[in-house]
């Protein structure tokens, strides 16, 4: 799937810890269903055959939905799978190298937490970066914090879109405001939701009411 900066206005990320009524696959349909413009399948602890399998099911779903789906951090996992691309941290995989073995429409994502991390994922032909934390974040509470004048900074060194990442909410993203960010990366924002659908969507319309869209 042939990567464009609107794929990135809902980001959904997904965390297990919250499902208990529903499966991830039911949450992650709920999110397609409420607006999520691109899905990004985290799993930390799941054996590389399972994450397979799973992101085989999950790539059906988001196409369906004619969504893009990007695997968190394991490039093989998301090659065999069939994947739209994977999204890797500074102690990952470098993207030049990742860029070198992948499709050539392989979507690739960077953390960029400096803007020397974001131009250098840039230069290693990243297509697309997440910068944060801005808030304080729930699954990462350890994350390096970012301030909105930071943010900008970043998105505005570099010539490939980003996305705001880190705690954020319906509540708090208008803090972010001119932050230059294409959109936002979210997880529990999402995922912590008792309706998923209805808050994917009502998120959705904040996002594009602080982007001017």
């Amino acid at each position: 799937m042939k990567f464009h900066k609107d794929m990135l206005l809902l980001y959904a990320v997904t965390d297990r810890k919250w499902t208990g009524r529903q499966t991830l696959y039911e949450q992650i349909e709920d999110a397609l269903k409420g607006g999520a413009t691109m899905i990004q399948l985290r799993e930390k602890d799941l054996p590389e055959s399972r994450l397979v399998a799973e992101a085989e099911k999950i790539k059906e779903l988001c196409h369906s939905y004619h969504v893009p789906l990007i695997i968190n951090d394991n490039v093989k996992a998301a090659l065999l799978s069939g994947a739209d691309g994977v999204h890797v941290g500074k102690e990952d995989m470098a993207v030049s190298d990742i860029r070198k073995i992948v499709p050539e429409d392989f979507i690739i994502g960077a953390t960029a937490k400096t803007t020397e991390q974001a131009k250098k994922a840039e230069q290693g032909g990243a297509d697309y970066l997440g910068v944060g934390a801005v808030f304080p974040s729930p699954t990462k509470q350890d994350a390096i914090r970012i301030t909105r004048d930071q943010l900008k900074e970043i998105c505005s060194a570099v010539s490939v879109p980003a996305v705001a990442i880190g705690g954020i909410t319906r509540q708090n993203i208008e803090e972010l405001a001119g932050g230059k960010m294409a959109g936002a990366a979210v997880v529990s924002g999402i995922f912590s939701a008792q309706d998923i659908q209805k808050e994917t969507a009502l998120l959705k319309k904040k996002i594009q009411e602080v982007l001017n869209l």
